[in-house]
């Protein structure tokens, strides 16, 4: 299992190295800028999966069946064949496999509205961390990293805290390129600001969530699901403590955007009143504009 080497010192490894820890699916939406030609549009998705899949992001070693299976699907809303730009919008997804089980769980789903680029149609994507010169290369491998420590926080506590810190590197390289989504304090939902609070000691129960919820809460289902919901019933109570912790973060916000048809799923009927209630509690004070889903747990 890819936990028991966590500790492993991360690196930047070479294309020719396999064991990629990403199995992306890249797609491009080009609707509203559909009066123009269609290559560079595949061109794009060709290099953008390239980009992705065919290089090892770490020196841990993935098995083919153990890759991060994740979406990353590109809306262009304008587009000049003048001068090859691009002012686009990304959504990363990713979801992870629960044991003993064919259920699989989404543990990031977020809409990236500032991603603006060149690309011509011969052009090649290729990173070099040392020397961060293109937006779309950048953004691709921040996100990169940001599934990948993810990944890794829900099979070991605070597992993804070097993958985070290269995410942190990127921002810090990526804003003298002069684009949004990399300025500290520019938006609280920004690239910077989302990596910056994971790694803020005050949401340190943030990170520690990710481990509880799914090693000691989803994975265990299969061996009893009620000490299994008691597991995550106290990891959703380290989610306020995160909110309280740091009220602006949009953190736990973002978590229960991405679980709430989950977690209807596991409460609802199941687990006594009192549990059920303090859940709701929780969740309503976290996310009130989700409210019509929190109902449903109590009922």
């Amino acid at each position: 299992m890819r936990h028991c080497i966590i500790a492993s010192i991360l690196a930047f490894m070479s294309l020719s190295v396999s064991a990629q820890e990403l199995n992306a699916r890249v797609s491009i939406n080009r609707q509203q800028v559909s009066n123009t030609r269609s290559n560079v549009f595949e061109t794009l998705e060709q290099q953008m999966t390239r980009f992705l899949n065919e290089r090892q992001w770490t020196t841990l070693q993935y098995r083919e069946a153990e890759r991060i299976q994740c979406t990353f699907n590109l809306t262009v809303n304008t587009y000049s064949e003048t001068d090859n730009s691009f002012k686009c919008s990304l959504l990363v997804a990713a979801i992870r496999p629960v044991h003993s089980s064919n259920y699989t769980t989404t543990t990031f789903n977020m809409n990236d509205k500032d991603v603006d680029f060149t690309f011509a149609e011969f052009d090649q994507l290729d990173w070099r961390p040392e020397q961060i010169d293109n937006n779309l290369t950048a953004v691709l491998a921040y996100w990169a990293y940001m599934l990948i420590g993810l990944d890794m926080d829900s099979f070991a506590p605070m597992g993804g805290t070097e993958v985070f810190h290269i995410a942190q590197d990127i921002c810090t390289s990526a804003d003298g390129l002069g684009y949004t989504g990399w300025k500290a304090f520019g938006d609280s939902k920004n690239r910077y600001a989302i990596v910056n609070d994971y790694m803020d000691g005050a949401l340190e129960p943030m990170r520690q969530l990710q481990y509880d919820y799914y090693r000691k809460g989803l994975d265990q289902m299969a061996n009893g699901s009620d000490e299994a919901r008691t597991a995550i019933t106290a990891a959703l109570q380290l989610l306020q403590q995160a909110h309280e912790a740091k009220t602006m973060s949009q953190l736990p916000a973002i978590f229960t955007d991405i679980k709430r048809d989950e977690l209807v799923s596991i409460y609802s009927g199941h687990g006594t009143s009192e549990e059920r209630q303090k859940v709701y509690d929780i969740l309503f004070r976290l996310n009130p504009s989700q409210n019509t889903y929190w109902e449903k747990i109590t009922q």
